[in-house]
């Protein structure tokens, strides 16, 4: 589990293929930035821009993880060398500053928009349709691995061609301290969705088949 509070921006330095093809994942050598190493053991949860990886391997200064293809067609970022959010597993002895993450990723969206407003950015993203039933105003997401508010939702649209944006407010701090920073107008982000929102979806679907 983890919280959405990222620790440290880190760099992938080096994609390389597994062993098996074109069906094969692939193993990132990251360097973990200002994350500390030291408590961090061999099969120990990292996740990266929001999605949990296995450490398989790790130095003073690096760490690396084997990504799955199923992981890889599920999210964005992984197989570029680029820089990506780092958060270790929570302990029960931490702080829950954000709020209840799995570092599964439920879908991809879209940067609708990403501009300046006053001292803070507006971050306007699309969202899978099936995602949108999850979206509340004043509720939590998680946007490449960042523990989010929900400033606004959007449906336009109806039935199939439905679309659903939401708004977030990004202030300075998170600005300087996460890769949300390098986000542009028309790039996928990885997002998952509240934990405690898919548990009551299930439970209301499920009640409501059995009426």
């Amino acid at each position: 589990m983890f919280t959405g509070i990222v620790a440290a921006i880190g760099k992938i330095e080096s994609v390389k293929p597994l062993e098996g093809g074109s069906f094969a994942g692939v193993r990132l050598d990251i360097n973990a930035g200002g994350l500390p190493l030291a408590d961090v053991a061999l099969g120990d949860s990292i996740a990266i821009n929001g999605a949990c990886m296995t450490v398989v391997e790790k130095d003073d200064s690096n760490f690396r993880v084997d990504v799955s293809r199923e992981s890889l067609n599920c999210t964005v970022g992984l197989d570029t060398l680029t820089e990506v959010n780092l958060e270790k597993a929570v302990t029960l002895s931490e702080r829950l500053g954000g709020h209840l993450v799995t570092g599964h990723v439920d879908g991809l969206g879209v940067v609708r928009k990403f501009e300046a407003v006053g001292e803070s950015y507006e971050l306007v993203i699309e969202a899978p349709r099936g995602m949108a039933k999850f979206l509340a105003l004043k509720g939590s997401i998680v946007v490449n691995g960042v523990s989010l508010t929900v400033n606004r939702v959007t449906d336009i649209g109806t039935g199939q061609d439905m679309v659903c944006q939401f708004s977030i407010n990004l202030i300075p701090h998170t600005i300087a301290v996460t890769t949300l920073r390098n986000l542009e107008v028309g790039k996928q982000v990885n997002l998952e969705i509240d934990l405690i929102a898919r548990y009551v979806e299930r439970m209301v679907s499920v009640g409501a088949a059995g009426k």
